[in-house]
């Protein structure tokens, strides 16, 4: 993978002076704002959401960003396990020594790797792996406050990594959880900004995405293995999200 295109994937910012600098609204993004020798306070942007001004305050951290895609090429338990990461709690604290210095060794090795004019685009999505494998662990490890919403959106979000390739209806996810679409729709849109069948779209867009350039599927056998009746009717659906059909974004990628 080309400079460009890894710079498109995964970023690490030392200057964090604004939202803007995300790599997109679909990104995810950690904030390490350390403190000092003992402390780090970590803060996540989740998907579809920005960061609170408490983090421009801050002169002292660091952001790590990637795009979901790193995460939703694994397999989907980790995956899963990064979508509680990101969305149980909008920060947390490490104070334990050597919680602390584990993430600032891992830190430092994904640092000289993205500024390594030869780095490798596996070795960055491996050592990203590791970090946030050690702040799922961290955070499993402490106790902190989740209110309710919370723990509805993290059940809405692991049930639709589990079954959006099936089902597509918010019905199913809202009668899973016990309340009504309307409601859920409502919890999403203060969490995240969107819609339970938007943020379904916007998953059947990266899946699609990522079988499109990682295999030689046909675009008639994609179209329903998303769970689309027809070709036409996902080309169509492809063309309005992305701009280009299936066809042309696999030429180009």
């Amino acid at each position: 993978m080309s400079v460009v295109n890894r710079r498109n994937k995964i970023q690490i910012v030392r200057e964090f002076k604004s939202n803007e600098s995300l790599l997109s609204g679909n990104s995810m993004g950690i904030y390490f704002d350390f403190i000092d020798k003992h402390k780090i306070i970590i803060h996540f942007k989740p998907l579809n959401e920005v960061f609170s001004k408490e983090v421009f305050i801050s002169k002292s951290g660091l952001l790590v960003n990637f795009e979901r895609d790193l995460i939703d090429e694994d397999d989907i338990e980790y995956a899963l396990d990064v979508m509680s990461l990101f969305n149980k709690y909008p920060q947390f604290v490490l104070t334990h020594r050597d919680e602390v210095v584990k993430v600032q060794q891992v830190i430092h090795l994904l640092k000289a790797e993205f500024y390594n004019d030869e780095a490798s685009y596996i070795m960055l999505k491996t050592l990203l792996k590791v970090l946030l494998l050690h702040l799922i662990r961290y955070q499993n490890n402490n106790f902190l406050k989740q209110d309710l919403h919370q723990k509805r959106v993290f059940k809405f979000l692991e049930l639709m990594e589990t079954h959006f390739l099936n089902e597509t209806n918010a019905e199913f996810y809202a009668n899973t959880i016990g309340i009504s679409v309307k409601r859920l729709n409502q919890i999403l849109k203060e969490k995240l900004n969107l819609t339970a069948k938007q943020i379904i779209n916007q998953r059947q867009i990266t899946e699609a995405k990522r079988v499109l350039i990682k295999s030689n599927i046909s675009t008639k056998e994609l179209a329903f293995k998303l769970g689309f009746d027809s070709v036409s009717s996902f080309s169509r659906f492809f063309k309005k999200h992305v701009g280009i059909s299936p066809s042309d974004f696999k030429k180009h990628n």
